[in-house]
């Protein structure tokens, strides 16, 4: 402890003979530090920005559409066009094992709905009760989405998006009362949470009303549903269950299982891969910018501390001579590096800190998200100040204790 306190105290005083050297060196580890912090949060909040806008529609879900034949199969035509029915889902479910979930989705356009003098055209759609799981939509507290005895019962109950719910509603609650669709009565049974969601297939869940699949075909005598939506048990199975709904659905419908156009699916899970590859690639490039600077700044310390070596000579000179040992040369002027570097990153991460809480501030998370400080970008700048202080601290303490005590004394 008295040795660690001799080599501060030496420091300190070397600091306090050469302000100005002392304070560039130390601004090049405070930018470099506040660059390489503030870089990497900032692609750490835009990545997760970008993921809960495309997530808005669901977590990995696969949507499967009934398309038209373009491929001649057992005496079959090309050009047939195929629909898809509820029972499809219930095939699908048990026919395949890698689903994880399932809800087949009816829709009907231009059905009036109204409370009071309010009145609105948004998508009625039919679905089970696990389609809010896989579509990320959440009720507001003291409601709830569509269940299974609503399903078993046939029940007329709706949940609304929230735009649908201030356009009819207003400020007045909605869950409880009753609104009239296409002359038939609901009772609200629940109202989304406001989403980002930058991306639909029918439309936005904001202008969506939900009732139960099973209602839906009760009141609008429907036979076929607009899409099937799932998601697997396994990510990394996607293709592979894809492969296989096709293979079903292909033997009831007979139709080619390789004709992707009988049936066009909608895999959202490529998208989370494009996002994850993409987002390292510019994650790893903000970082090669930060450490750049705090290289730069590494090189100004290692030469400050050369010119620090050469002014010490005679006193490294003298230490050798009263019994002083290389590895306590080469320990001091280390040690004196990463105190150097340990001061200026200590301050840049007070300074990225009070950047990062500023931002929070600034009107742009919707667009690319906040910076966000996390573990990642902690162990990143670390790891790089460690570096930068082994290669800037090691060739000038060396050199102190490779130096020839007869030439120092000289």
């Amino acid at each position: 402890m008295g040795r660690l306190g001799t080599i501060l105290s030496e420091f300190i005083s070397d600091l306090r003979a050469q302000k100005l050297r002392a304070f560039l060196t130390t601004f090049g580890i405070i930018w470099g530090t506040v660059a390489i912090i503030v870089l990497i949060s900032f692609g750490i909040g835009f990545k997760k920005q970008v993921a809960q806008n495309m997530h808005g529609l669901g977590e990995r879900i696969v949507i499967m559409f009934p398309g038209r034949t373009t491929k001649v199969f057992q005496g079959f035509n090309a050009g047939r066009s195929i629909s898809f029915l509820e029972d499809d889902a219930n095939l699908l479910a048990t026919q395949v094992a890698g689903i994880d979930k399932i809800s087949p989705e009816y829709g009907k356009r231009n059905v009036p709905v109204r409370v009071g003098k309010n009145i609105l055209n948004p998508l009625v759609t039919g679905v089970y009760p696990v389609y809010n799981e896989m579509r990320n939509i959440i009720p507001t507290p003291g409601g709830r989405f569509v269940d299974e005895p609503d399903m078993q019962e046939r029940r007329r109950v709706v949940f609304i998006g929230n735009k649908v719910k201030d356009l009819l509603f207003g400020e007045s609650e909605a869950i409880g009362r009753q609104i009239d669709v296409g002359g038939v009565p609901f009772t609200v049974i629940g109202v989304m949470i406001k989403k980002t969601q930058n991306s639909s297939y029918n439309s936005r869940d904001q202008d969506r009303i939900f009732i139960p699949a099973s209602t839906f075909a009760a009141v609008y005598g429907e036979p076929h549903v607009n899409n099937i939506i799932f998601t697997s048990r396994d990510p990394r199975e996607t293709e592979e269950v894809i492969s296989r709904v096709r293979e079903v659905l292909g033997k009831k419908y007979k139709f080619d299982a390789s004709d992707k156009d009988a049936v066009s699916i909608w895999d959202t899970s490529t998208f989370d891969k494009f996002l994850f590859y993409f987002f390292l690639a510019f994650n790893i490039f903000m970082g090669l910018i930060g450490s750049f600077t705090l290289g730069v700044a590494g090189i100004g310390v290692a030469n400050i501390m050369y010119i620090v070596v050469q002014e010490r000579v005679r006193e490294i000179g003298v230490k050798r001579a009263v019994g002083a040992r290389r590895s306590n040369i080469l320990a001091q002027f280390f040690l004196e590096t990463f105190f150097l570097i340990g001061s200026g990153s200590l301050i840049g991460f007070a300074i990225a800190m009070g950047i990062l809480q500023l931002l929070q501030f600034i009107p742009i998370k919707e667009f690319v998200g906040t910076p966000q400080l996390s573990w990642e970008v902690v162990a990143a700048t670390v790891f790089v100040l460690s570096v930068v202080g082994l290669f800037s601290g090691l060739m000038p303490a060396r050199r102190a204790a490779n130096l020839n005590v007869v030439e120092c004394l000289r």
